[in-house]
């Protein structure tokens, strides 16, 4: 292994909470491939190395770093890696995973092997824990796993989502004098500063538009509902707002229209031009042959109850309109796409191999709560049930978890692999354990209630 900008240091962590910082040693350097590696070893370390995708990177971000210090001082040693400068254009999270198993080497060339090592991560570095516990189990005990995306699952999500605000929205586009509704692009889009006849800044402001102009009637409102319930997505996205009542259909609809709006920006859905051009370019979801109407009865009750209230109160036909969505041109999926995204590392089956764990924000504007339903279901379909546990997190936001509730995964993963029996993981007793850990933060785990999906709408599972 050549390692490069090698450095040893020690110090304190930046202040992040009212808990003392942690002291530790520091290693840094840089990959062969030019990714940069960070290391950071606690003077109480009990043995236990955390993986990390995105440590060097997020050692200075505020709210990953209170997650950090809380673990760091609790005797976690951690190891990971800053996202490489081209990520955008060659993004490869089994490569991630290999360039984390090559700093796992180096930890054990610097101080010595681990006892245990726990892959950890948030968004795509909880892919690549799910992905590390399924096919690459041999160099890791167990996966905490935070906020993670699958990329054909995501964007199928989204092209779902987004393939019904098109259909719908584009005839009170044009009448509102904004142009026509094929400016309302969701495929095929150009990357930033690429040129060519519109650019990526224009059909975001043609969709930034129609959004708008949909939220100031009620046919637009409940029809923006509508597309929110067919792509499962959460209708509260916005950062700082509270969960609205879902019986107030009003306030649903304000809520709905304000998410809209907070990913405007992220055309056909976040990362998509990320994931499409790590596979040359080509469209990864599609959605020949789906139904949206069978879709549409897969919504979570508390969005099929708002979408039904809107539709009554703007005088709708709901069933015409899934019918308008399932009649529209369909969009077919990339045989080359798919084949890349199928490889080891690059999706998750729900064949694990060692114990995971995972939460996800109700409120995560990035990635759909309902992909780790989808994951339960897939892991009990699999047979892998007892390797897994999952819980659902109110709150908004990306990788905003609080200490309490990641330490608490932590905990409980650790006392999994080491009984060979997870303790109890309702909502109630995280939040007990989280609570009992005294991190200066607060636990968020709830019931799925009627958050829950009948079905995930989109999990996809490589032919054999």
């Amino acid at each position: 292994m050549v390692v490069l900008c090698l450095a040893l240091t020690a110090g304190f962590a930046p202040l992040a909470s009212a808990q003392e910082q942690p002291a530790f040693n520091e290693h840094a350097g840089t990959l062969p491939d030019g990714t940069a590696w960070l290391i950071r070893v606690p003077e109480n370390w009990n043995g236990r190395l955390l993986r990390d995708l995105d440590f060097a990177s997020n050692v200075s971000v505020a709210s990953a770093v209170q997650r950090y210090d809380d673990l760091l001082g609790r005797g976690y040693a951690f190891a990971g890696l800053a996202r490489h400068p081209l990520r955008l254009w060659q993004y490869d999270p089994q490569r991630e995973i290999l360039n984390l198993q090559a700093v796992q080497d180096i930890f054990t060339d610097l101080e010595r092997a681990p006892d245990m090592v726990l892959q950890y991560g948030c968004s795509g570095g909880g892919l690549d824990s799910l992905a590390s516990a399924e096919d690459y189990p041999d160099r890791i005990d167990g996966a905490a796993v935070l906020a993670a995306h699958t990329p054909v699952w995501i964007m199928s999500s989204f092209l779902d989502g987004w393939f019904a605000m098109q259909t719908l929205l584009g005839e009170s586009y044009e009448a509102a004098g904004h142009g026509p509704a094929s400016d309302l692009a969701i495929v095929g889009l150009p990357n930033a500063g690429a040129g060519g006849e519109r650019s990526l800044d224009a059909i975001r402001a043609s969709w930034m538009a129609a959004i708008e102009t949909a939220g100031e009637s009620p046919e637009g409102r409940a029809r923006l509902a509508l597309a929110f319930a067919i792509g499962q997505w959460s209708p509260w996205m916005v950062e700082g707002t509270e969960l609205p009542d879902t019986a107030d259909a009003g306030a649903m609809a304000d809520m709905i229209v304000a998410s809209a709006l907070r990913i405007g920006g992220n055309v056909g859905g976040t990362s998509r031009l990320l994931f499409e051009n790590a596979a040359s370019g080509q469209q990864l979801s599609g959605n020949e042959g789906v139904d949206y109407a069978a879709f549409y009865q897969n919504a979570a009750p508390a969005m099929a109850r708002t979408v039904e209230a809107l539709y009554e109160q703007a005088g709708l036909d709901l069933q015409a309109d899934i019918a308008r969505i399932d009649a529209a041109p369909r969009i077919a999926a990339s045989d080359y796409a798919r084949d890349f995204w199928a490889a080891d590392g690059r999706t998750t089956t729900g064949d694990l191999q060692v114990p995971a764990i995972r939460i996800h924000m109700l409120g995560d504007w990035a990635i759909p709560y309902t992909l780790m339903e989808g994951y339960g279901a897939l892991v009990q379909e699999q047979g892998t049930g007892d390797l897994y546990r999952q819980s659902l997190v109110q709150g908004t936001g990306h990788c905003e978890f609080t200490a309490a509730e990641s330490t608490a995964i932590v905990e409980t993963l650790v006392e999994r692999i080491e009984t060979g029996a997870w303790p109890e993981t309702s909502p109630e007793a995280l939040n007990a354990a989280a609570e009992a850990l005294e991190t200066g933060s607060a636990p968020r785990f709830i019931e799925h209630g009627d958050w829950r999906v009948a079905a995930y709408n989109r999990p996809w599972v490589p032919a054999e």
